[in-house]
């Protein structure tokens, strides 16, 4: 690895895409991954990365349901995996994208706090600049114009209390009431769910935070999916969101 392309004269030709797989490799190896694991990570990256995390969700898993929730459910469901991951977890790593940096400067103390009990997490948005204070979530500055910042995003990736969720904004609700956006919503507390989505968030730090994930190691294995009781909660669940997603008719622009 690379494999060369044979010039004419028999002589080994490698191109620029072979020279990034071999840095990230590089990259992958000092923060602690084995040669195989590096190599395999640098490869997955070179060839696809991940822009947006609804639609690495989807296409790994179709049987996820959509949800259409309104901004004040999609808080409200967040916040509780927030508090319970916060209250449970033990070393999880979490992610959260809040498309602009102001929604993140209204949540900001609340995800120091989150950060305390996190074995790291990882914040994104428009922000002006990367930012990496002690005891805080690090701050990964995204293009406007990039796929997650249309997101929410939140995923808790935990041993004993894993949780995500996803919600793609729908466009053209400029005129909407902020209380009145709309998202289609994936949720999940599948274990292998989470750490689906954590490696597309680990992914994004990667490619714009312009350095290797450090925490690799914690995502490499895939675990195993939920038990019959968690999906049979899951779906009690989903029929609970479909039912308060219901809402009487409103004026968009009150």
């Amino acid at each position: 690895m690379p494999s060369p392309v044979r010039g004419t004269g028999g002589h080994r030709r490698y191109g620029n895409d072979d020279v990034d797989l071999v840095l990230q490799t590089l990259r992958h190896r000092a923060s602690g991954l084995s040669m195989a694991v590096a190599a395999e990570r640098a490869r997955s990256r070179v060839a696809s990365v991940e822009s947006s995390v609804f639609a690495g969700l989807r296409r790994r898993h179709p049987e996820l349901t959509v949800q259409v929730l309104r901004k004040p459910a999609l808080l409200a469901l967040c916040r509780a995996i927030e508090d319970e991951c916060c209250a449970q977890a033990d070393a999880s790593l979490m992610f959260a994208s809040f498309q602009r940096e102001r929604f993140y400067r209204a949540s900001e103390q609340r995800w120091r706090d989150l950060s305390r009990t996190a074995r790291a997490a990882y914040v994104f948005a428009d922000f002006g600049g990367a930012s990496q204070g002690a005891g805080s979530p690090i701050e990964v500055s995204v293009p406007v114009d990039s796929s997650v910042n249309r997101e929410w995003v939140l995923v808790c990736d935990a041993q004993d209390y894993p949780g995500c969720v996803v919600g793609w904004e729908r466009p053209g609700q400029a005129d909407r009431a902020d209380r009145l956006r709309e998202f289609e919503t994936l949720w999940s507390v599948d274990p292998a769910v989470v750490r689906d989505a954590a490696r597309v968030c680990a992914g994004l730090a990667e490619e714009y935070g312009g350095e290797s994930f450090p925490l690799w190691d914690a995502l490499q294995d895939t675990p195993p999916p939920a038990t019959d009781e968690t999906r049979r909660a899951s779906r009690v669940f989903d029929r609970l969101l479909a039912y308060l997603s219901v809402v009487p008719n409103e004026d968009p622009a009150a």
